[in-house]
Protein backbone atom coordinates (compact mmCIF):
# COMPACT_ATOMS: atom_id res chain seq x y z
CA UNK A 1 0.00 0.00 0.00
CA UNK A 2 1.09 3.58 -0.71
CA UNK A 3 0.78 5.21 2.73
CA UNK A 4 1.38 8.70 1.30
CA UNK A 5 -1.64 8.39 -0.96
CA UNK A 6 -3.82 7.24 1.93
CA UNK A 7 -2.67 10.13 4.12
CA UNK A 8 -3.34 12.49 1.22
CA UNK A 9 -6.91 11.23 1.04
CA UNK A 10 -7.34 12.17 4.70
CA UNK A 11 -6.07 15.69 4.06
CA UNK A 12 -8.32 16.09 1.03
CA UNK A 13 -11.32 14.94 3.06
CA UNK A 14 -10.64 17.30 5.98
CA UNK A 15 -12.43 20.31 4.43
CA UNK A 16 -15.46 18.12 3.82
CA UNK A 17 -15.53 17.13 7.46
CA UNK A 18 -15.45 20.77 8.49
CA UNK A 19 -17.96 22.12 6.00
CA UNK A 20 -20.30 19.15 5.92
CA UNK A 21 -20.74 18.28 9.58
CA UNK A 22 -23.89 20.34 10.07
CA UNK A 23 -25.94 18.58 7.40
CA UNK A 24 -25.32 15.58 5.18
CA UNK A 25 -27.11 17.42 2.36
CA UNK A 26 -24.36 20.08 2.27
CA UNK A 27 -21.55 17.59 1.73
CA UNK A 28 -19.62 18.05 -1.49
CA UNK A 29 -17.72 14.95 -2.43
CA UNK A 30 -16.77 12.77 -5.34
CA UNK A 31 -19.41 10.12 -5.93
CA UNK A 32 -17.80 6.66 -5.79
CA UNK A 33 -18.49 4.43 -8.76
CA UNK A 34 -17.94 1.20 -6.83
CA UNK A 35 -18.52 0.01 -3.29
CA UNK A 36 -16.94 -2.95 -1.50
CA UNK A 37 -18.64 -3.92 1.76
CA UNK A 38 -16.37 -6.21 3.78
CA UNK A 39 -17.94 -7.99 6.76
CA UNK A 40 -16.00 -9.78 9.45
CA UNK A 41 -18.72 -11.96 10.91
CA UNK A 42 -18.47 -11.81 14.71
CA UNK A 43 -15.57 -9.34 14.54
CA UNK A 44 -15.44 -6.91 17.43
CA UNK A 45 -12.69 -4.51 18.47
CA UNK A 46 -10.74 -7.20 20.40
CA UNK A 47 -10.69 -9.49 17.38
CA UNK A 48 -9.34 -6.62 15.29
CA UNK A 49 -6.70 -5.71 17.84
CA UNK A 50 -5.61 -9.34 18.13
CA UNK A 51 -4.77 -9.12 14.43
CA UNK A 52 -3.16 -5.69 14.64
CA UNK A 53 -0.76 -6.93 17.35
CA UNK A 54 0.00 -10.12 15.42
CA UNK A 55 0.97 -8.14 12.28
CA UNK A 56 4.03 -6.64 13.99
CA UNK A 57 6.38 -7.21 11.05
CA UNK A 58 4.28 -5.18 8.63
CA UNK A 59 1.45 -2.69 8.76
CA UNK A 60 -1.87 -4.27 9.62
CA UNK A 61 -4.40 -3.45 6.91
CA UNK A 62 -6.69 -2.11 9.62
CA UNK A 63 -4.17 0.67 10.30
CA UNK A 64 -4.39 1.88 6.70
CA UNK A 65 -8.00 3.04 6.88
CA UNK A 66 -8.17 6.83 7.30
CA UNK A 67 -11.61 6.81 8.94
CA UNK A 68 -13.16 4.64 11.63
CA UNK A 69 -16.24 4.52 13.81
CA UNK A 70 -18.64 2.15 15.53
CA UNK A 71 -21.90 0.40 14.69
CA UNK A 72 -24.71 -0.50 17.12
CA UNK A 73 -25.89 -3.98 16.20
CA UNK A 74 -29.12 -4.79 18.08
CA UNK A 75 -31.93 -6.28 15.99
CA UNK A 76 -35.61 -5.33 15.87
CA UNK A 77 -36.56 -7.79 18.62
CA UNK A 78 -33.33 -8.64 20.46
CA UNK A 79 -30.45 -6.86 22.18
CA UNK A 80 -28.15 -9.47 20.63
CA UNK A 81 -28.61 -9.77 16.90
CA UNK A 82 -28.00 -12.90 14.87
CA UNK A 83 -26.34 -12.87 11.45
CA UNK A 84 -29.64 -12.88 9.56
CA UNK A 85 -30.90 -9.68 11.17
CA UNK A 86 -27.39 -8.25 11.24
CA UNK A 87 -26.82 -8.94 7.56
CA UNK A 88 -30.23 -7.54 6.68
CA UNK A 89 -29.47 -4.31 8.54
CA UNK A 90 -26.18 -3.92 6.64
CA UNK A 91 -27.65 -4.60 3.20
CA UNK A 92 -31.12 -3.03 3.40
CA UNK A 93 -31.12 -0.35 6.10
CA UNK A 94 -33.92 -2.06 8.04
CA UNK A 95 -33.83 -3.72 11.44
CA UNK A 96 -35.67 -7.04 11.41
CA UNK A 97 -36.29 -9.85 13.89
CA UNK A 98 -33.56 -12.40 14.47
CA UNK A 99 -33.55 -15.27 11.96
CA UNK A 100 -35.33 -13.12 9.33
CA UNK A 101 -33.51 -12.38 6.06
CA UNK A 102 -34.73 -9.16 4.41
CA UNK A 103 -38.16 -9.93 5.82
CA UNK A 104 -40.16 -7.39 7.83
CA UNK A 105 -42.70 -7.91 10.65
CA UNK A 106 -45.61 -7.76 8.19
CA UNK A 107 -43.87 -9.93 5.56
CA UNK A 108 -42.32 -6.91 3.84
CA UNK A 109 -39.51 -7.76 1.43
CA UNK A 110 -36.83 -5.11 1.66
CA UNK A 111 -34.66 -3.95 -1.22
CA UNK A 112 -30.91 -4.11 -0.74
CA UNK A 113 -28.13 -1.77 -1.83
CA UNK A 114 -27.32 -4.47 -4.39
CA UNK A 115 -30.82 -4.20 -5.87
CA UNK A 116 -30.32 -0.44 -6.03
CA UNK A 117 -26.93 -0.86 -7.71
CA UNK A 118 -28.40 -3.20 -10.35
CA UNK A 119 -31.16 -0.64 -11.02
CA UNK A 120 -28.39 1.81 -11.97
CA UNK A 121 -26.77 -0.69 -14.32
CA UNK A 122 -23.99 -1.73 -11.95
CA UNK A 123 -22.79 -5.29 -11.49
CA UNK A 124 -23.02 -7.01 -8.10
CA UNK A 125 -21.78 -10.09 -6.27
CA UNK A 126 -20.48 -11.68 -3.10
CA UNK A 127 -17.58 -13.83 -1.88
CA UNK A 128 -17.76 -15.72 1.44
CA UNK A 129 -16.04 -18.43 3.48
CA UNK A 130 -19.38 -20.01 4.38
CA UNK A 131 -22.13 -21.64 2.38
CA UNK A 132 -23.55 -19.26 -0.21
CA UNK A 133 -26.90 -19.85 1.55
CA UNK A 134 -25.68 -18.77 4.97
CA UNK A 135 -27.35 -15.75 6.56
CA UNK A 136 -24.92 -13.02 5.50
CA UNK A 137 -24.61 -13.88 1.79
CA UNK A 138 -28.36 -14.60 1.73
CA UNK A 139 -28.99 -11.05 2.92
CA UNK A 140 -27.63 -9.80 -0.42
CA UNK A 141 -30.29 -11.61 -2.49
CA UNK A 142 -32.84 -13.52 -0.36
CA UNK A 143 -36.16 -12.86 1.34
CA UNK A 144 -37.24 -15.47 3.88
CA UNK A 145 -38.80 -15.47 7.37
CA UNK A 146 -36.36 -18.13 8.55
CA UNK A 147 -32.68 -18.18 7.67
CA UNK A 148 -32.43 -21.98 7.26
CA UNK A 149 -34.97 -22.22 4.42
CA UNK A 150 -32.16 -23.43 2.18
CA UNK A 151 -34.32 -24.85 -0.62
CA UNK A 152 -36.07 -21.50 -0.97
CA UNK A 153 -32.86 -19.49 -0.69
CA UNK A 154 -31.10 -21.57 -3.35
CA UNK A 155 -33.96 -20.88 -5.76
CA UNK A 156 -33.87 -17.18 -4.92
CA UNK A 157 -30.12 -17.13 -5.46
CA UNK A 158 -30.53 -18.88 -8.81
CA UNK A 159 -32.95 -16.15 -9.88
CA UNK A 160 -31.10 -13.12 -8.46
CA UNK A 161 -29.18 -10.47 -10.40
CA UNK A 162 -25.68 -10.98 -8.98
CA UNK A 163 -22.96 -11.51 -11.57
CA UNK A 164 -20.58 -13.30 -9.18
CA UNK A 165 -21.40 -15.65 -6.28
CA UNK A 166 -18.59 -17.56 -4.57
CA UNK A 167 -18.57 -19.78 -1.48
CA UNK A 168 -19.51 -23.26 -0.32
CA UNK A 169 -22.78 -25.17 0.06
CA UNK A 170 -22.86 -27.04 -3.24
CA UNK A 171 -24.84 -29.95 -1.74
CA UNK A 172 -27.91 -27.76 -1.28
CA UNK A 173 -28.18 -27.31 -5.04
CA UNK A 174 -28.24 -31.04 -5.85
CA UNK A 175 -31.73 -32.41 -6.52
CA UNK A 176 -30.99 -35.55 -4.49
CA UNK A 177 -30.59 -33.41 -1.36
CA UNK A 178 -33.71 -31.31 -1.84
CA UNK A 179 -37.23 -31.80 -0.56
CA UNK A 180 -38.74 -29.95 -3.52
CA UNK A 181 -36.89 -31.90 -6.23
CA UNK A 182 -36.15 -28.69 -8.14
CA UNK A 183 -32.86 -27.91 -9.86
CA UNK A 184 -31.47 -24.41 -9.20
CA UNK A 185 -28.28 -25.33 -11.08
CA UNK A 186 -30.35 -25.81 -14.22
CA UNK A 187 -31.92 -22.39 -13.66
CA UNK A 188 -28.47 -20.82 -13.33
CA UNK A 189 -27.25 -22.54 -16.48
CA UNK A 190 -30.26 -21.35 -18.48
CA UNK A 191 -29.63 -17.81 -17.25
CA UNK A 192 -26.10 -17.86 -18.63
CA UNK A 193 -24.06 -18.62 -15.52
CA UNK A 194 -21.05 -20.89 -15.50
CA UNK A 195 -20.99 -23.05 -12.36
CA UNK A 196 -17.56 -24.25 -11.22
CA UNK A 197 -16.52 -26.38 -8.26
CA UNK A 198 -12.77 -25.85 -7.87
CA UNK A 199 -10.38 -22.96 -7.39
CA UNK A 200 -8.53 -23.95 -10.54
CA UNK A 201 -11.74 -23.79 -12.61
CA UNK A 202 -12.53 -20.44 -11.04
CA UNK A 203 -9.09 -19.05 -11.88
CA UNK A 204 -9.46 -20.11 -15.52
CA UNK A 205 -12.95 -18.63 -15.91
CA UNK A 206 -13.04 -15.74 -18.40
CA UNK A 207 -16.77 -14.97 -18.64
CA UNK A 208 -18.91 -12.44 -16.79
CA UNK A 209 -21.46 -14.61 -14.89
CA UNK A 210 -19.88 -16.94 -12.37
CA UNK A 211 -21.16 -19.18 -9.58
CA UNK A 212 -18.34 -20.96 -7.74
CA UNK A 213 -19.56 -23.60 -5.28
CA UNK A 214 -16.10 -24.57 -4.09
CA UNK A 215 -17.17 -26.96 -1.32
CA UNK A 216 -20.05 -29.40 -0.90
CA UNK A 217 -20.64 -28.09 2.59
CA UNK A 218 -18.91 -25.25 4.39
CA UNK A 219 -15.44 -24.19 3.24
CA UNK A 220 -12.46 -25.51 5.15
CA UNK A 221 -11.04 -23.48 8.00
CA UNK A 222 -8.00 -21.25 7.60
CA UNK A 223 -5.27 -22.10 6.81
CA UNK A 224 -6.54 -25.44 5.42
CA UNK A 225 -8.43 -23.72 2.62
CA UNK A 226 -5.28 -21.82 1.59
CA UNK A 227 -5.79 -18.42 -0.03
CA UNK A 228 -9.29 -19.22 -1.32
CA UNK A 229 -10.84 -15.96 -0.04
CA UNK A 230 -8.14 -13.75 -1.49
CA UNK A 231 -8.15 -15.54 -4.85
CA UNK A 232 -11.94 -15.42 -5.02
CA UNK A 233 -11.95 -11.73 -4.09
CA UNK A 234 -9.48 -10.88 -6.83
CA UNK A 235 -11.49 -12.91 -9.36
CA UNK A 236 -14.73 -11.16 -8.33
CA UNK A 237 -13.09 -7.75 -8.65
CA UNK A 238 -11.73 -8.65 -12.08
CA UNK A 239 -15.18 -9.68 -13.35
CA UNK A 240 -17.20 -6.89 -11.77
CA UNK A 241 -14.78 -4.15 -12.75
CA UNK A 242 -15.47 -4.80 -16.44
CA UNK A 243 -18.74 -2.91 -16.04
CA UNK A 244 -18.07 0.74 -16.90
CA UNK A 245 -21.02 1.78 -14.71
CA UNK A 246 -19.45 0.27 -11.61
CA UNK A 247 -20.21 -2.46 -9.11
CA UNK A 248 -21.19 -3.40 -5.55
CA UNK A 249 -19.41 -6.34 -3.91
CA UNK A 250 -19.87 -7.95 -0.48
CA UNK A 251 -17.01 -9.98 0.98
CA UNK A 252 -17.38 -11.90 4.24
CA UNK A 253 -14.81 -13.44 6.54
CA UNK A 254 -17.50 -15.82 7.75
CA UNK A 255 -15.48 -18.05 10.02
CA UNK A 256 -14.21 -15.37 12.40
CA UNK A 257 -17.62 -15.91 13.98
CA UNK A 258 -17.25 -19.69 14.06
CA UNK A 259 -13.84 -19.47 15.71
CA UNK A 260 -15.29 -17.29 18.46
CA UNK A 261 -18.31 -19.55 18.92
CA UNK A 262 -15.79 -22.34 19.49
CA UNK A 263 -13.67 -20.18 21.82
CA UNK A 264 -10.71 -21.29 19.70
CA UNK A 265 -7.85 -18.79 19.80
CA UNK A 266 -5.71 -20.46 17.11
CA UNK A 267 -8.71 -20.65 14.78
CA UNK A 268 -9.48 -16.97 15.39
CA UNK A 269 -5.91 -15.89 14.68
CA UNK A 270 -5.82 -17.86 11.44
CA UNK A 271 -9.13 -16.39 10.24
CA UNK A 272 -8.04 -12.86 11.11
CA UNK A 273 -4.75 -13.35 9.24
CA UNK A 274 -6.77 -14.50 6.21
CA UNK A 275 -9.04 -11.45 6.59
CA UNK A 276 -5.97 -9.17 6.62
CA UNK A 277 -4.82 -10.56 3.27
CA UNK A 278 -8.21 -9.86 1.77
CA UNK A 279 -8.20 -6.30 3.10
CA UNK A 280 -4.78 -5.83 1.49
CA UNK A 281 -6.20 -6.97 -1.84
CA UNK A 282 -9.26 -4.72 -1.53
CA UNK A 283 -7.26 -1.63 -0.53
CA UNK A 284 -4.78 -2.30 -3.33
CA UNK A 285 -7.65 -2.33 -5.82
CA UNK A 286 -9.32 0.77 -4.32
CA UNK A 287 -6.09 2.77 -4.30
CA UNK A 288 -5.35 1.87 -7.92
CA UNK A 289 -8.92 2.53 -9.05
CA UNK A 290 -9.50 5.81 -7.23
CA UNK A 291 -13.31 5.61 -7.49
CA UNK A 292 -14.06 2.84 -5.00
CA UNK A 293 -15.54 3.19 -1.53
CA UNK A 294 -14.50 0.46 0.93
CA UNK A 295 -16.47 -0.08 4.14
CA UNK A 296 -15.36 -2.75 6.62
CA UNK A 297 -17.50 -3.72 9.60
CA UNK A 298 -19.15 -6.65 11.41
CA UNK A 299 -22.70 -7.86 11.88
CA UNK A 300 -22.06 -8.42 15.61
CA UNK A 301 -19.36 -9.45 18.07
CA UNK A 302 -19.04 -13.11 19.08
CA UNK A 303 -17.50 -14.65 22.16
CA UNK A 304 -17.18 -11.64 24.44
CA UNK A 305 -13.48 -11.55 23.59
CA UNK A 306 -11.05 -9.66 25.81
CA UNK A 307 -7.26 -9.32 25.73
CA UNK A 308 -5.94 -9.15 29.31
CA UNK A 309 -2.24 -9.29 28.48
CA UNK A 310 0.26 -9.45 25.65
CA UNK A 311 3.59 -8.40 24.19
CA UNK A 312 3.58 -5.82 21.37
CA UNK A 313 7.17 -6.47 20.31
CA UNK A 314 6.60 -10.22 20.06
CA UNK A 315 3.21 -9.80 18.40
CA UNK A 316 1.50 -11.83 21.08
CA UNK A 317 -1.63 -11.36 23.14
CA UNK A 318 -3.66 -13.46 25.51
CA UNK A 319 -7.21 -14.08 24.28
CA UNK A 320 -10.03 -14.79 26.70
CA UNK A 321 -13.63 -15.63 25.80
CA UNK A 322 -16.66 -14.80 27.94
CA UNK A 323 -18.88 -17.45 26.34
CA UNK A 324 -19.76 -19.13 23.04
CA UNK A 325 -22.46 -16.83 21.71
CA UNK A 326 -22.97 -13.31 20.35
CA UNK A 327 -22.79 -10.16 22.45
CA UNK A 328 -24.52 -6.80 22.12
CA UNK A 329 -21.27 -4.81 21.91
CA UNK A 330 -20.75 -2.12 19.31
CA UNK A 331 -18.48 -3.22 16.47
CA UNK A 332 -15.88 -1.23 14.53
CA UNK A 333 -16.38 0.43 11.15
CA UNK A 334 -13.44 1.26 8.88
CA UNK A 335 -13.72 3.18 5.60
CA UNK A 336 -11.56 4.30 2.69
CA UNK A 337 -12.17 6.11 -0.59
CA UNK A 338 -14.64 8.72 -1.83
CA UNK A 339 -17.25 9.45 0.84
CA UNK A 340 -15.40 7.45 3.50
CA UNK A 341 -15.59 10.20 6.12
CA UNK A 342 -19.37 9.88 6.56
CA UNK A 343 -18.91 6.49 8.24
CA UNK A 344 -17.04 7.97 11.22
CA UNK A 345 -18.57 8.17 14.69
CA UNK A 346 -21.18 6.01 16.40
CA UNK A 347 -23.99 4.92 14.10
CA UNK A 348 -26.74 2.34 13.82
CA UNK A 349 -25.97 -0.66 11.64
CA UNK A 350 -28.87 0.41 9.40
CA UNK A 351 -27.13 3.74 8.80
CA UNK A 352 -24.32 2.04 6.88
CA UNK A 353 -26.27 0.98 3.77
CA UNK A 354 -28.23 4.22 3.82
CA UNK A 355 -24.99 6.21 3.84
CA UNK A 356 -23.75 4.05 0.97
CA UNK A 357 -26.92 4.94 -0.92
CA UNK A 358 -26.40 8.63 -0.27
CA UNK A 359 -22.75 8.89 -1.24
CA UNK A 360 -23.22 6.70 -4.34
CA UNK A 361 -26.49 8.31 -5.40
CA UNK A 362 -28.31 4.96 -5.38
Amino acid sequence: MNIKKILLSVLLAAPLLLTGCSSSSTLKMEKPKNVILVIGDGMGVPQVYTSVVAQRDRNSAFLLFPFSGFSRTYSRNKYRTDSAAGGTALTTGHKVDNKHVNWGPDSERYNTIFDDAVAQGKSTGFVVTSSVLDATPASTYGHVPYRKMFDTLSLQMAQCQHSVMIGGGGKYFETSNRKDGLDPLDTLSKRGYTVVNTLDEMRKFRGDRLVALLYEGDPLTAPSRGNMLEVATRKALDILNRNSKGFALMIEGSQIDWACHNNDTAYLRAEMADFERVLDAVLEFAERDGHTLVVVTADHETGGVTLPSGDIEKGENEVKFLWGSHTGCMVPVFSYGPGAHVFSGIQENVDIPNKIRIVMGL
